[in-house]
């Protein structure tokens, strides 16, 4: 199995542990969330301001749940351990080096992994966790496209 197959099949297996940072939410906020005011840029840790620090100039524009959705994940991210942060960083990094139709298969298959019964995800998860790394292989051999053939 070629090195990108096993990064972008790594990738998808750890995306449900990483999606609360990267999903946006699927329900509409309650009436009252939309209403509540928002996060002040100076309410936010100097750790939380460094992270978002590409949104400081438009931050009083964005609508509030924006505001509260960005500081609750950057929380989230500034909690994390360093090497949690590392591998997520690293993961990332490779899934944007694979080519644009291999990215577009895994976004497809997290989407349907998404839509499975959370007890069905919770299965599969501890599944793959039971594994050894040897059944693991075997796994993702199944999943295996044929490389392309080199011009």
């Amino acid at each position: 199995m070629n090195r990108f197959r096993r990064l972008a099949i790594g990738f998808v297996l750890s995306l449900p542990l990483a999606a609360p940072a990267f999903a946006q939410s699927f329900s509409p906020p309650p009436r009252a969330a939309l209403s509540a005011p928002g996060r002040a840029w100076g309410s936010l840790s100097p750790a939380q301001r460094r992270l978002l620090h590409a949104y400081r100039g438009r931050w009083s524009r964005l609508p509030p749940a924006r505001q509260r959705l960005l500081a609750r994940r950057s929380a989230w991210w500034l909690r994390l351990p360093p090497a949690r942060r590392t591998l997520i960083r690293r993961r990332w990094r490779n899934f944007q080096r694979l080519p644009p139709a291999e990215r577009r298969r895994i976004r497809a298959a997290y989407r349907e992994f998404r839509r499975l019964p959370p007890a069905r995800r919770r299965a599969l998860r501890a599944q793959w966790r039971g594994m050894t790394p040897m059944q693991r292989r075997a796994a993702l051999g199944r999943f295996r496209v044929p490389p392309r053939r080199r011009r």
